[in-house]
């Protein structure tokens, strides 16, 4: 733990958060659909997320994600597309954990948008079993999945499990995944990777320059600079990086935070001390893409460091993060987010 993490835990492990000691956890329910790849998760009676893993995705994901107050918190596009938000990076769906270079292959930008002469350069993951569903004060769901590539020779065996839980104002998902590897397997350092989260439009940060949005078609769309007043996110870091300036330094954790209708509305992503390379690298991009990425070292630091994480046939790693959604009147405040890292830490 460096010195950063240090301070950090030291300052905040006493502290409890002030939105959790004042509210009490709404129960959670997990519910499997007959004859789909679809689980639906409910707190409170609300509903929070689907864990969606069809085939004609390339990877399994949580979509919609919706805050306590109801306001879903992701991009629509490219599942279910609404008026006016960005229609760029078709493989942003949800929530959801791969990379760019698993020995040369790319799991983080395969989606239907690549040609079919062009898929043998691209991963598949594929979930093959569902290893636990469970409702209560904690909701819990986990599965197994495999890593392959167009050929289906397996390269990684993923385990994952989430734990969902919530109050009246505040969603929780800790995710747990390990991946053994089936052959021996290097991670390249890579920019794309590895959790990531496109978000609703309300939180990409303002921006004066124009861009550039290809749809599920190909059409092109410039949108002007300065136009579009649906944006009005930030972002800022345990570090004290904010905006656009989060993007490619490291934190402990990393919050994006604007006004959606009459409410504030946060998403914070903690990383955890036991993770590979901790703190992570952040891959948050003012434009909606919101992302922790620990194997980006050559990349992020301009090749002054590296890291190209490589495990033998057999080999486990796991990566842990919590991710918190908060909506109301206010966000958490740094001290709050200190406290739950420590926290989270211990899990």
């Amino acid at each position: 733990m460096n010195k950063l993490a240090q301070l950090i835990f030291i300052a905040s492990a006493a502290i409890l958060p002030l939105t959790l000691s004042a509210q009490k956890n709404e129960p959670v329910k997990v519910l499997k659909l007959a004859g789909e790849n679809k689980i639906d998760v409910f707190i409170g009676g609300k509903a929070f997320t689907s864990f969606l893993y069809p085939d004609s995705l390339e990877k399994p994901v949580l979509y919609p994600i919706n805050a306590a107050n109801g306001t879903t918190v992701t991009r629509g596009f490219p599942l279910n597309p609404k008026p006016g938000e960005p229609t760029d990076h078709p493989h942003h769906v949800g929530l959801w954990f791969n990379f760019e270079n698993v020995n040369g292959l790319d799991f983080w930008n395969n989606s239907y948008a690549i040609p079919q002469n062009k898929k043998s350069l691209y991963g598949w993951i594929r979930t093959d079993k569902v290893l636990e569903i469970k409702s209560g004060d904690v909701g819990k769901l986990a599965y197994h999945a495999n890593w392959i590539n167009q050929q289906k020779h397996i390269l990684l065996e993923e385990t994952t499990r989430f734990e969902f839980s919530g109050n009246k104002i505040q969603r929780i998902i800790d995710r747990f995944t390990t991946l053994t590897a089936d052959t021996d397997v290097a991670f390249n350092d890579a920019k794309d990777g590895m959790l990531g989260l496109r978000l609703a439009h309300e939180l990409q940060i303002p921006t004066n320059e124009d861009q550039q949005f290809t749809d599920n078609k190909g059409n092109v769309t410039t949108v002007k600079g300065g136009t579009d007043h649906i944006a009005n996110g930030n972002y800022i870091t345990s570090a004290g990086k904010t905006g656009n300036d989060a993007w490619s330094t490291r934190g402990v954790w990393c919050k994006v935070y604007g006004k959606m209708g009459a409410d504030s509305v946060s998403i914070a992503i903690i990383d955890h001390p036991k993770n590979t390379n901790y703190p992570t690298f952040w891959h948050a991009r003012g434009y909606g893409l919101f992302a922790a990425n620990p194997l980006a070292e050559k990349v992020f630091t301009n090749g002054k460091s590296a890291l190209n994480l490589k495990l033998k046939k057999g080999e486990p790693v796991t990566f842990r993060y919590r991710i918190i959604i908060t909506s109301g009147d206010k966000t958490l405040t740094g001290s709050e987010l200190n406290a739950m890292a420590a926290a989270f830490s211990k899990k």
